[in-house]
């Protein structure tokens, strides 16, 4: 008798241990793997010659890894919709005065996506990344849920808040009941060469965390000189462009106060940065928009949530409440610091991700 067809699946190759790792345990599961790099960046990307998803020795430890496991590896160039969906975001919401995320940006526009439309040109059903987070169905049946890892401190279903149905229907993620030490024995197991290899935090194309310098060597902002005011209006000095400075920000001004000030606020309209004390920092409300819900189509009412700022934060316990269109209102039990326009804020019930949006005030 012919042996029955195991299902297909792509997995996202990026070069780490836990990609490796995820593709050596959907073989282990019975899966037929196929490997696909997503080349994000262009041949001059400034990061090449570092060990990041952009750069070639990333393509060898992916390469490498697959012909290890004995399946099929492409490396598809993306670096066009790369350019247009996440970097071009990444610089024009700084020069809007607002902080951007690009990896909850590339994961919703370009990476799921991509390998998605791989997936149906290689016959595939489903994709699989490395990511610490788990898909469930519901008790009905009718939705797709995003639920947190089981490894906490590796948990990165605050990035994947704004996958779509469509999306989490066609997804694995083989690492999200592990923690990152099965991770590496998985590999080590395996013999694969990523097996220590150590993990960026940094955003894969800013080099040394420094997006400022990043902005201006890559053409994406001009310096422009404006004005550093107080909370009341007060000129204090000046500087060089908005978008060299984030909410909450204490160093690097260029200016000298008695106590020490922050920045509250990034006001594009009027080229100013607003500076105030500790104090100013503090907010217990806020909008966010484009909200992306997991167990419904919209939020039906008021609902209590855990909800995250930004990815390290920890968590507030708040309320949310529906307004017009896709937007809620964000009221935290307690005063929170530096809520900053432009990042993600994610909901919370235990380790159920509700949904999430984007901070506008």
């Amino acid at each position: 008798m012919n042996e029955p067809k195991r299902q297909r699946v792509v997995c996202g190759m990026s070069g780490g241990v836990d990609s490796s790792a995820t593709a050596a345990l959907l073989i282990e599961q019975g899966y037929e793997v196929i490997g696909i790099t997503l080349k994000l960046w262009p041949q001059d990307c400034v990061n090449r010659a570092e060990d990041k998803c952009c750069g070639p020795q990333a393509v060898t430890d992916a390469r490498s890894v697959c012909h290890k496991l004995n399946i099929p590896y492409y490396l598809v160039d993306e670096s066009a919709d790369f350019q247009k969906h996440v970097i071009q975001y990444f610089a024009d919401e700084y020069k809007a005065g607002r902080t951007p995320n690009p990896c909850v940006m590339c994961n919703q526009n370009l990476k799921f996506g991509r390998l998605i439309e791989r997936a149906n040109h290689l016959g595939a059903s489903h994709i699989a990344t490395g990511h610490f987070a788990r898909v469930e169905k519901n008790a009905a049946g009718s939705r797709y849920l995003l639920k947190r890892g089981r490894d906490l401190r590796k948990d990165q279903s605050y990035f994947l808040f704004s996958l779509r149905q469509d999306q989490l229907a066609r997804t694995l993620f083989p690492l999200g009941d592990k923690t990152k030490s099965d991770t590496r024995e998985v590999a080590r197991q395996c013999q694969l060469k990523t097996a220590d290899k150590e993990e960026s935090m940094e955003i894969c194309f800013v080099p040394d965390n420094d997006y400022g310098g990043f902005l201006q060597s890559a053409n994406l902002v001009q310096r422009h000189r404006g004005e550093i005011v107080d909370l009341h209006g007060r000129v204090l000095g000046h500087h060089e462009g908005i978008e060299f400075y984030t909410i909450g920000q204490r160093k690097g001004l260029g200016i000298t106060t008695p106590k020490p000030v922050y920045v509250v606020e990034l006001d594009a309209e009027s080229n100013r940065v607003v500076v105030g004390d500790d104090t100013a920092l503090d907010r217990d409300e806020f909008i966010a928009d484009r909200c992306n819900w997991h167990p419904y189509e919209a939020l039906p009412g008021p609902v209590e949530v855990l909800a995250k700022i930004r990815y390290n934060h920890p968590g507030a316990a708040a309320t949310v409440t529906p307004l017009d269109g896709q937007r809620v209102r964000v009221k935290l039990h307690a005063p929170a610091r530096a809520i900053t326009p432009g990042q993600a804020a994610v909901f919370y019930q235990d380790d159920l991700v509700l949904g999430g949006g984007w901070i506008v005030r």
